[in-house]
């Protein structure tokens, strides 16, 4: 190995250490001190819930772990959006587990929050995949109100999801575990069966205090909205549980008694670990993101066998399109390739970038994937489009706009990995968030923007010094490397993958040796859904 395969493999090792280290502190929720009073009153954490009532921990993906990061801090931060979010199994029963993180504002919905959920519903609605829901939440965090209550993705949207998941068959159980007021209340009794933990557990439309403000009664909360209020009175919940384990044991009897389900046929065979070794990637994938690189040579180290079969290999170079396969089943993958390339005319194309040849074939490519119904795989790496008159006169827009139609319009499961840049319209070609992948996720190395941190520095800096000789200022060198130097240090900040991942335009960020796991996982929960319309491009021009 040479020595920059060395200082890659330093650089990005680096990038996982640092990313293990966010992940810690995400887990501690509120802090050690509100998990030991939340111990304190019998009842275990979120994490701790969905840990038990999963089979294997290990065998699960977190969506959103880093939703809220750098958000709210004048309010005290949200860590992890303050609820937290899993795709594992449950009696072997692929499921979604959604539980409010009351050691967070008392589990209360910040504007991520419910934007947390509603992506945690949209992956069980897409995929018909089962969902849990683990309740204490003091409902809405008032002091945001006005962005979390109104509007079509706020926080009713959860209650209209509920209705329409169960005319759609999806089983939704609700364990109510801690506080379910006012709105709130409504998601456990518009799930297929609820339970309540008896004296933690509480559901009503407006606590004691409410109540003796509005209409003068005076009643406790225990007798307003308890268990056995509602297991022996309203008839509101359907079990009683004793403590945690108790509830949880019983959703695990629950699930297990599901049926069977309808398979979209996804094409799986016997696994095989790729026969190069995926540690390499490491040392493979540059410091620099401006450094070319050999994507072959990262997706040998992610598929079986290390067996990529190309498609077009010697058309369209600066995209690479083949099938493959992943923890046993078939995908067609799209990936931006990073290595400068020279054309049967001796043109030289440069690498991450879209010329018209290859928004070409991966339009052709990503059509037979959905004749052939196989899932789609899309490893961006991605400056943008290619401009320039003679790209123009080519019509770099019409082949650009044939590729973002077939991706818009595709019907087999898309899956996105973000391993480098992704910038513009790049990012929408190459199965952005937009585009509906049934998961997106970003390596640490991932950079989402408009434009590059220094493109977009040198733009931004023009505007600002224009602006302020307009108004008489003298503009000397030494005023301008400070303006650059303040423009670029808040656009980087920006094109993080953990910014990205704060505001859910990703479902998270990954070790990249976890990508495997995500796309199988993700898959076999798209194998719930059986496609139910036949790929239709639309309207293109040729």
């Amino acid at each position: 190995m040479d020595i920059n395969f060395n200082k890659n493999e330093d650089h990005n090792k680096l990038l996982v250490s640092t990313l293990r280290q966010k992940l810690a502190k995400v887990k501690l929720g509120g802090g050690e001190k509100r998990i030991a009073k939340h111990h304190a009153k019998g009842k275990m954490t979120a994490r701790e819930r969905i840990d038990y009532l999963l089979d294997d921990k290990k065998s699960s993906i977190e969506i959103g772990a880093f939703a809220g990061e750098g958000m709210y801090e004048e309010h005290g931060g949200c860590p992890s959006g303050g609820v937290v979010v899993k795709i594992g199994y449950i009696k072997g029963k692929q499921c979604i587990v959604v539980a409010n993180d009351a050691t967070v504002k008392a589990g209360a919905w910040f504007p991520i929050t419910g934007k947390k959920n509603l992506r945690a519903q949209e992956i069980s609605i897409e995929n018909r995949l089962p969902i849990i829901y683990l309740v204490d939440s003091a409902g809405v965090y008032l002091p945001m109100q006005d962005e979390i209550f109104p509007d079509k993705e706020h926080f009713g949207r959860i209650f209209r999801n509920n209705a329409v998941m169960s005319s759609m068959g999806i089983t939704q159980i609700s364990a109510v575990m801690g506080s379910c007021v006012a709105g709130g209340a409504y998601l456990p009794i518009m799930s297929d069966e609820a339970l309540i933990v008896d004296k933690t557990g509480s559901i009503f439309l407006a606590g004691s205090y409410l109540v003796k403000a509005a209409i003068g009664e005076s009643i406790d909360n225990e007798t307003l909205g308890g268990a056995s209020t509602h297991c022996e009175i309203s008839g509101v919940t359907d079990y009683k549980s004793k403590d945690d384990k108790d509830a949880l044991d019983t959703i695990k009897k629950i699930v297990s008694k599901i049926g069977g389900y309808d398979k979209a046929g996804y094409n799986r065979e016997k696994t095989v670990k790729p026969k190069l070794d995926p540690n390499e990637i490491f040392g493979l994938l540059p410091k620099s993101r401006a450094e070319q690189y050999d994507m072959r040579e990262i997706i040998e180290r992610i598929v079986d066998g290390s067996e990529f079969d190309e498609y077009k290999e010697g058309y369209g170079q600066t995209i690479l399109t083949g099938y493959a396969r992943i923890d046993g089943w078939a995908v067609g993958i799209v990936a931006n390739q990073r290595k400068l390339v020279k054309t049967k005319k001796g043109e030289m194309q440069f690498g991450g970038v879209i010329y018209s040849d290859s928004a070409d074939k991966a339009t052709r490519f990503i059509a037979n994937c959905n004749q052939k119904k196989i899932p789609l795989v899309f490893l961006q790496d991605v400056t943008g489009f290619m401009v320039g008159s003679k790209s123009e006169h080519g019509g770099i827009i019409k082949d650009g706009a044939k590729m973002v139609n077939a991706v818009s319009n595709s019907v087999v499961p898309k899956f996105t990995i973000v391993i480098g840049n992704s910038y513009g319209a790049g990012n929408y070609a190459m199965c952005g968030k937009a585009y509906d992948p049934r998961l997106i996720a970003a390596w640490p190395s991932a950079e989402l923007a408009v434009m590059s941190g220094n493109s977009a520095a040198k733009v931004l800096l023009q505007i600002e010094t224009a602006s302020l000789k307009k108004k008489g200022k003298t503009i000397t060198p030494e005023v301008e490397k400070e303006l650059y130097d303040r423009i670029k240090a808040r656009y980087d900040n920006q094109i993080s993958p953990y910014y990205a991942a704060s505001r859910i335009w990703t479902d998270g960020v990954i070790n990249p040796l976890d990508t495997r796991t995500w796309i199988s996982m993700g898959i076999e929960a798209a194998n719930h859904a059986p496609i139910e319309k036949p790929f239709n491009l639309g309207v293109i021009q040729v």
